[in-house]
Parts: structure tokens; C-alpha cells; sequence
């Protein structure tokens, strides 16, 4: 079991440094079943912090955030971090599988529309309320299943910015998701930390250092593809434990 949790952690962890997001969705579904939704939440927010943090100063470069961005987007995930601390601890284990099945499904459509959008004109500016909502829909699923990428991805590319800008972005706002989230599932009582911690740190730090080899390696239909194969997988994965 732990190997398996291991394997996955891994993998997300190496799809994130390589693309921006990704950990969550490929990672979630197998701890949420090896694990449990409290143990798989709260190793989502150690092993997040530790790759975002990764990604942000042990790359030897300047960081390239969208400070506006991050700070609105992370500024309204507060309300979102405590109703889904909240899901969690109220909530049976198979309506929180449920709702990782369709984060997942999700990310995917995600992946499809961000495949399409090159041959669009560029998003107008997202407004105030969209703001919102990405930051309040990415703090709940944050602490109720530690998917929380879709809504911020769905938001910045909105505003056409770059793949490195997304990348640290992103990880500019896990961050904060991490640090904030942590206190909350303590507050709530749902902050369970697996007996299996070390290990899945090491594993993610492994999967970190892959994926920034291969974040310069995959570009255009590269890129795409390898991104949506292994979406497409998860998806299958994250249905089929949440007994759909």
C-alpha cells in the first residue's frame, strides 16, 4: 500500500513540476482509496507545500508570479478553505470520492478547452466575480480533496499569461493554500497525518526533480498530449474508486 502511494505521489508530484498543476489530480484518487479522504487530504497539503516551494526556490532562477493574480485568487480561497474542511469532517467517504471523481473529470475538460484555445483570440479580462469564484471553489476543494488546481487554471487562462507565469503562479497560491489550509483541518479536526509521511515527501521531492527536467523538454503537441494521456487516466481511475 505504501508503495502504491508512493508511485502516486510521485507521479503527480513530476506532472506539477512539469506543467503547473497536476499533483492533486493524479495523486488524490489513489490515496483517497490506499489511505482514507483525511490522511489523503492532509498528505495533499504537506507534499503540496513541499513541491510549490520546490518549484519557487530550488531552481536556481527568478520566479516569474503574478502577484495581482495570486494575491486575489488567494485572498478569496479563505471562505472556500473552511467549507471544505468543514465537507470533510461531516461529509461520508464516498460523496468526498465522488466529488474527486468529478475534480478530475474536470481537470480533464480543463486540458481539452486549453488544447482548443490556441486557435481562439485571447480571453477577455476575467472580472471581479470570477475572481471570486475561482478562489472560493479552489480553497474548498483544496480542504475537501486537495484538488484544487482547476478553478485557479481556469482562471489565469483567462488572462493569457505565460506557461512559466502560470507555473509559479500557481505555485505562488498552493502555497498559501497549504499554509492556510493546514491551521483550518487542525481547527476543524480533520488534520491527519499518515503514518507514511516521510516516505511520501521523498517521493514527491523525487517527482519534483523529474518534472523540471521535462517542464523544459515538453512544448506544443508534446506537451498537450502527454498532459491529457495522463488526465485521461486518472479519470478512469478516480471513477472507478469512487464507485460510480
Amino acid at each position: 500500500m505504501i508503495a502504491l502511494a508512493a508511485g502516486a505521489v510521485f507521479a503527480g508530484a513530476a506532472l506539477q513540476s512539469a506543467t503547473g498543476f497536476g499533483f492533486a489530480l493524479v495523486a488524490a484518487p489513489l490515496l483517497f482509496a490506499l489511505l482514507g479522504p483525511r490522511e489523503a487530504v492532509t498528505a495533499g497539503v504537506l507534499v503540496g507545500l513541499e513541491l510549490n516551494l520546490l518549484t519557487l526556490a530550488g531552481e536556481r532562477r527568478r520566479p516569474r508570479i503574478g502577484g495581482g493574480h495570486a494575491l486575489v485568487l488567494a485572498g478569496w480561497s479563505l471562505p472556500g478553505l473552511v467549507l471544505g474542511a468543514l465537507a470533510l469532517r461531516e461529509l461520508p467517504d464516498h460523496a468526498l470520492s465522488l466529488l474527486v471523481a468529478a475534480a478530475v473529470l474536470a481537470g480533464l475538460v480543463l486540458r481539452l478547452r486549453v488544447r482548443c484555445a490556441c486557435a481562439r483570440p485571447a480571453a477577455a479580462a476575467a472580472s471581479r466575480w470570477q475572481a471570486a469564484a475561482a478562489g472560493a471553489s479552489s480553497g474548498a476543494l483544496a480542504t475537501a480533496t486537495s484538488l484544487s488546481g482547476p478553478p485557479l487554471v481556469f482562471f489565469l487562462l483567462a488572462r493569457d499569461v505565460s506557461p512559466v507565469e502560470m507555473r509559479d503562479t500557481l505555485a505562488a497560491v498552493f502555497i498559501v493554500l497549504s499554509l492556510l489550509g493546514a491551521p483550518v483541518l487542525l481547527a476543524t479536526g480533520a488534520f491527519d497525518v499518515p503514518a507514511a509521511a516521510g516516505v511520501l515527501l521523498a517521493a514527491g521531492a523525487a517527482g519534483q526533480l523529474l518534472g523540471r527536467r521535462a517542464f523544459g523538454w515538453l512544448a506544443g503537441d508534446r506537451y498537450e498530449a502527454a498532459v491529457l494521456v495522463v488526465l485521461a487516466a486518472t479519470a478512469l481511475v478516480a471513477v472507478a474508486t469512487s464507485g460510480l
